[in-house]
């Protein structure tokens, strides 16, 4: 009888340590303690600028898909899973970039056990989507490349860092507070600049058509080989196509994005006679320590790279 009554109390105790166990780790996951840092995951290195400009060293930061790497097509790595089942917040930018073509995002998420609008959020919920001209039922994901936009992304971002992370809400609205004032003043210097430019001459060329809402806050009007990089690239009707509209205008130069192959706009630079200007960032940011490693010095990149092109 004394062996069973030293058995059960075994057993209770450790069905107690283990609900113990249980019931702190949710509380630890719910209210972040002093010494913890919120873990943010972002889908691409453009968020992941944004995110770092608000959170600063309050926050342990992954991003998912690499410079340089196309966020439209991914194949996540066990790396990401286990980052996205750490995280407290996973910034995504929604407008179709992530759940679009193979669906990439969908699956980590529910592979990691995340609910969209309580663990995952997009960035873009604030935006006024401008839609495809091949499927005008589906988002153009590129609201980023209006630095109007931008600023809605890091409100938003912001929001949810101070929801998940209350004791430190004061810190992130003061760094959001300052990085919008920066986005603000080149927006704005922006807008104006390219009205000093002949219409004719304000016709941008790139490969994908990712500037429709840089386009529209910045006065000039996209024209690309393909619409979006899920599709066919570099056919010989796209090919016609721009080069109509190239004849129709007076530009002056190409360019092409760095996230892309240069190949099929080498071949509308042979066609037409226009040069390549330079290269453009739409869906990455630069390497580390070099010219547009950051949201704000790539959108100055683009914007006096296709200034002076243009003009």
């Amino acid at each position: 009888m004394k062996r069973i009554w030293i058995t059960l109390v075994a057993v209770i105790a450790m069905i107690s340590g283990v609900y113990f166990f249980l019931n702190s780790r949710d509380n630890h996951s719910a209210d972040l303690t002093a010494g913890d840092k919120l873990q943010v995951v972002t889908t691409n290195s453009i968020l992941e600028d944004m995110v770092r400009n608000v959170g600063g060293d309050r926050i342990e930061l992954y991003s998912i898909v690499k410079r340089g790497t196309d966020p439209h097509e991914y194949e996540p790595q066990p790396s990401d899973v286990s980052a996205a089942t750490e995280a407290n917040v996973i910034f995504h930018n929604g407008l179709n970039l992530e759940t679009g073509g193979n669906g990439w995002f969908n699956k980590l998420v529910e592979t990691s056990h995340k609910k969209f609008n309580e663990d995952v959020f997009s960035a873009s919920s604030e935006v006024t989507p401008e839609h495809l001209t091949t499927n005008v039922n589906e988002e153009d994901p590129h609201a980023w490349l209006d630095l109007a936009n931008g600023v809605k992304y890091v409100q938003v971002i912001t929001k949810v860092l101070k929801e998940k992370d209350k004791k430190n809400a004061n810190y992130y609205q003061a760094n959001a507070d300052k990085y919008i004032a920066k986005l603000e003043k080149l927006h704005h210097q922006a807008q104006s600049k390219y009205l000093e430019i002949p219409e004719k001459q304000r016709l941008l060329v790139t490969s994908e058509g990712a500037f429709k809402y840089f386009g529209k806050a910045y006065h000039v009007t996209p024209a690309y080989i393909w619409e979006i990089n899920t599709e066919s690239q570099g056919t010989p009707e796209q090919m016609q196509r721009v080069l109509g509209k190239i004849r129709k205008s007076d530009v002056k130069n190409l360019f092409v994005e760095s996230s892309v192959s240069p190949k099929s706009m080498e071949k509308v630079s042979k066609e037409s006679g226009l040069e390549i200007y330079s290269k453009l960032f739409t869906d990455s940011l630069a390497k580390e320590g070099s010219d547009g490693d950051t949201y704000y010095s790539m959108m100055k990149w683009n914007i006096d790279h296709i200034y002076d092109g243009l003009k």
